[in-house]
């Protein structure tokens, strides 16, 4: 590391705290903390949803995906599009419509207290499993880029978080993303380029290796649940899309943050739609990796590198002074921007559905402050977290974080999909039907007996709660409910406009 690459990533992370201290000033009601006061213009919410989906995980977990095998975990980001463009119409209203600011709020509206408090912790438990797992790569990474103590990289880059998040809320939040997300679109298309061009033959001998390898492919295409194939990538993208985008906090807050409708689905379609060509690019340069590193006259590799570990590898000893400096700030600017947006969200939560349910007449300016104390125990948490998962090791990092996700989603799509789809399901229905989730995925995880994939887990636990829960309904005579509250609300809105 030269003394211009030190200096380029000191000046990014003293950005996010002067970003933090610039709109400190403007915090002075929850509304703003945690929704930008509904007055962020669309585009930037939407980088904003696309820097918080792209973090670190994306930035070297990727190209070590891709490096050691193929595509084929792209195929779930594949997804995301698909079903964003049959929900986010139907979503995006009701949540602005039916819920002051957090996602679970729909929940109790639907089926109760215990739906919400059921999914609200769920979230918590995946976010928290999430920033370990954030925090570890980043850390592993920097730490040797910078010859640093990993656990001095966690505790800089928490407190960096911690102070961005706690002054200046979901507004510096936001754009600094806008920030962060230039940054990382910049870093990944330079190591692209050098990749490219840096091998004897250039892109034509990149992608002649590449085929040869079979590396740009999605495969296996078998009709298998039991390994992991296109078509276990394909469920597990429907599921992952509808939890993001319609059950996420971090993403349904960022709705609220936009100035109508109409605007907060546009941000929608712009961070969906930047986020896809980012997976594939960091997918690619994974695969040009591979084919630096087994072109004729190629540089060798260290012997037992592990594939997560070429891309650092590359950044660190192929990369010319300054620009290795700006990468590297990419990819601590990856980790701020998708964990500034856990920090706010769970502090978000916490006072929306804790509370102020505690407090019921507590004031604006209380819970401001409450939610302000969250975000720093949130983020000590966190730290905490890292510095666990650091302890234990990182072995299958990526395939670790989906299988969190799998076992942490709790149903929650299953319980939203229900509420959404159907008027006759009731609570005590759902109540059956998280039972049922619950029970399975005990069996699932705790016993050897599972026949297929892991990443299956979630897609099951959702269609449990939706299938179970919507049958045992029938038992339960209840009134319909609000049509506001499921899609026919919708349907009859559109009916009434044409």
């Amino acid at each position: 590391m030269h003394w211009i690459d030190y200096l380029i990533v000191i000046l990014s992370i003293a950005a996010a705290i002067g970003m933090g201290m610039y709109f400190a000033h403007r915090q002075k009601d929850t509304s703003t903390y945690f929704a930008g006061g509904g007055k962020i213009p669309a585009w930037a919410v939407g980088i904003s949803i696309f820097a918080t989906l792209i973090s670190s995980v994306t930035f070297l977990a990727y190209p070590g995906a891709a490096y050691a095998g193929n595509w084929i975990l792209l195929v779930q980001g594949l997804m995301v599009p698909i079903v964003l463009l049959a929900l986010v119409g139907i979503i995006v209203p009701l949540f602005r419509k039916v819920i002051r600011l957090s996602t679970y709020e729909y929940f109790e509206r639907r089926f109760g207290l215990f739906a919400r408090l059921y999914s609200s912790f769920a979230f918590t438990l995946g976010h928290f499993s999430k920033a370990g797992t954030v925090f570890f790569l980043v850390s592993m990474a920097l730490a040797t880029f910078l010859n640093i103590n990993i656990y001095s990289i966690v505790l800089i880059l928490g407190i960096t978080i911690i102070i961005l998040t706690l002054l200046g809320g979901m507004e510096a939040i936001v754009w600094m993303d806008v920030v962060q997300g230039g940054l990382l679109i910049g870093g990944g298309i330079i190591c692209v380029l050098i990749l490219m061009f840096g091998i004897e033959g250039g892109p034509s001998e990149l992608f002649a290796i590449a085929s040869e390898y079979d590396k740009i492919s999605f495969g296996p295409y078998d009709w298998d649940l039991t390994h992991l194939t296109f078509l276990v990538m394909v469920l597990n993208g429907i599921f992952y899309a509808l939890q993001k985008y319609g059950t996420d906090q971090t993403i349904v807050q960022r709705y609220l943050a936009a100035k109508n409708d109409h605007e907060a689905k546009k941000a929608a379609y712009i961070g969906v739609l930047m986020s896809v060509p980012i997976w594939a690019l960091f997918m690619f340069i994974g695969t040009a990796l591979f084919a630096y590193y087994h072109a004729q006259g190629a540089p060798l590799l260290p012997e037992g590198l592990k594939a997560d570990e070429v891309f650092p590898y590359f950044i660190a000893h192929e990369l010319p002074v300054g620009i290795r400096g700006l990468i590297i700030a990419a990819l601590a600017a990856a980790a701020i921007s998708s964990l500034d947006a856990d920090l706010n969200c769970l502090s978000a939560i916490a006072v929306q559905d804790y509370y102020v349910r505690f407090r019921k007449h507590a004031t604006d300016e209380e819970q401001l402050r409450f939610g302000k104390w969250m975000v720093v125990i949130a983020g000590v948490g966190a730290i905490g977290v890292a510095c666990l998962y650091i302890s234990w090791g990182g072995e299958g990092v990526l395939g670790a974080l989906f299988s969190l996700y799998a076992i942490f989603s709790a149903g929650i799509v299953g319980i939203f999909m229900l509420g959404l789809l159907s008027r006759r399901a009731n609570k005590q229905g759902l109540y059956i039907g998280i039972a049922a989730a619950v029970a399975f995925t005990a069996w699932a995880t705790l016993t050897p007996y599972f026949p297929h994939h892991k990443y299956m887990l979630g897609v099951y636990s959702h269609l449990i709660v939706l299938v179970v829960g919507y049958v045992a309904s029938f038992f339960f005579k209840t009134p319909l409910a609000d049509k506001e509250l499921t899609i026919y609300g919708y349907l009859e809105e559109k009916k009434k406009e044409s």
